[in-house]
């Protein structure tokens, strides 16, 4: 039974807004970034706050803190994101992956000590570390599972499974768009503890095989800047709220990073326009309270007195979706040993076996394992439903922002969502 955890890499603490409410105990944070660690002395004063990842093995050891039944952590995606320079383990970032396994082995051997089982473990990270250059990925699942040697394969598929001589793994790679909110964010999430547990249970399915449901929604509706509104689509993208011509570009937005709050036009969002609101055939960027909107929190989750708005987008852009915190929650909670019957995909090497998976894998009797990133109760949302009409004026681009953004998509002929270039071609002539 779980009843407390740990939490690495802390940020704005998903994990802890997910799991209280569950009654799972957070026993102390890691965090070290400034406005993080004062909002947690803020928002959850209650739990202590360690500072930084490395020292914990010692306090781990010295038994001076508890060891948890959960351990959850998302380090650095920097070091592997595409939008970072991707040195993987040469990237002293990417290099706390490493103390993640050190960290564990410790709160194990503590655990261990007190007669109790192996703690879970539930790590997140940009699928980009799948395909890091340094065999990052490899080297993780080997360290967790006890091997001597990285695993080291063709390809790192988006769903797998390996059973280690210490620990069993499982990851999967969920996008935020099939859980509820308006926003492609692909994430991996991997579980893992001791080897009479099975953490395929937790992350993969059984069931029918499923079509994208995006692929199955209508054409979107005219815009509101041509014709008068039409509410006859799944897609609806334009919406007069509270008297405000409402319009945005997409149903849902590509992934929202750290740095959103400074590098708002440029890059491609800038011109598929999924970051952006027309308002009143204004453009703005979308606010941080709208982005905590995106990421599952509620409104102002992350405003403390003093904060910039920059402090913000960073903080959640670099938190975990928490309708998929909650999904997995609930599966380690709800775990059963069951296994799912895996054995024609695994593959059996000196120490350990390694099963590749990705999307759906026949199973016969016309049943599949899903390992995609759709659950099967997946939710769709909409992101104009998500907008706040109430965005103050700082938020708007200017005329001569942009001008910028077409100047950019003429010298570089970069293809542009049309509807965005209305606008802006609007906004430049007022």
């Amino acid at each position: 039974m779980i009843k407390t955890f740990g939490s690495l890499c802390s940020g704005i603490e998903a994990a802890s807004f997910v799991l209280k409410p569950m009654g799972i105990v957070p026993l102390w944070y890691s965090e070290i970034a400034e406005f993080p660690s004062e909002f947690l002395k803020r928002k959850y004063p209650e739990t202590p706050n360690l500072g930084d990842m490395n020292n914990l093995p010692k306090l781990l050891k010295s038994k001076k803190i508890e060891a948890p039944d959960l351990l959850c952590g998302g380090t650095p995606c920097q070091a592997f994101s595409l939008a970072g320079i991707q040195n993987g383990l040469n990237d002293e970032r990417g290099q706390l992956t490493l103390k993640y396994i050190e960290i564990a082995d410790e709160i194990d051997k503590a655990r261990k000590e007190q007669g109790k089982d192996n703690a879970i473990l539930l790590w997140e990270n940009v699928e980009g570390v799948l395909t890091d250059k340094t065999n990052a990925f490899g080297i993780f699942l080997a360290g967790l599972g006890g091997l001597t040697k990285p695993i080291d394969v063709v390809k790192f598929t988006s769903a797998g499974v390996l059973y280690g001589k210490k620990r069993n793994i499982a990851w999967r790679v969920l996008d935020g768009k099939y859980f509820g909110l308006p926003q492609q964010r692909k994430r991996l999430y991997l579980v893992a503890s001791g080897r009479n547990f099975f953490p395929e249970q937790v992350l993969f399915e059984i069931g029918n095989k499923i079509s994208d449901p995006f692929k199955k929604t209508v054409k979107n509706i005219p815009s509101l800047f041509d014709c008068e509104l039409q509410q006859t689509s799944k897609q609806i993208l334009s919406k007069i709220i509270n008297g405000n011509k409402i319009e945005v570009f997409r149903s849902y937005t590509d992934c929202l990073y750290a740095a959103y709050g400074t590098k708002w036009n440029g890059n491609a969002a800038a011109y598929n326009g999924s970051l952006f609101v027309a308002q009143n055939k204004k453009l703005r960027r979308l606010t941080p309270l709208e982005c905590e909107r995106l990421m599952g929190f509620p409104d102002n989750y992350t405003f403390i007195r003093g904060c910039s708005p920059t402090n913000r987008y960073k903080a959640v852009g670099n938190s975990w979706a928490v309708p998929i915190v909650k999904w997995v929650a609930n599966r380690i909670i709800n775990y059963r040993k069951n296994k799912i019957p895996l054995s024609h995909i695994l593959v059996e090497n000196t120490g350990y076996k390694l099963g590749l998976m990705e999307d759906f894998v026949p199973i016969g009797n016309s049943d599949f394992i899903n390992g995609s990133s759709i659950p099967y109760d997946y939710k769709i949302a909409n992101l104009i439903d998500y907008v706040d009409v109430n965005a103050p004026e700082n938020f708007y681009i200017s005329p001569k922002g942009c001008e910028g953004i077409l100047r950019r998509k003429n010298e570089k002929s970069i293809k542009i969502n049309q509807q965005l270039e209305k606008i802006l071609q609007y906004a430049v002539c007022i």
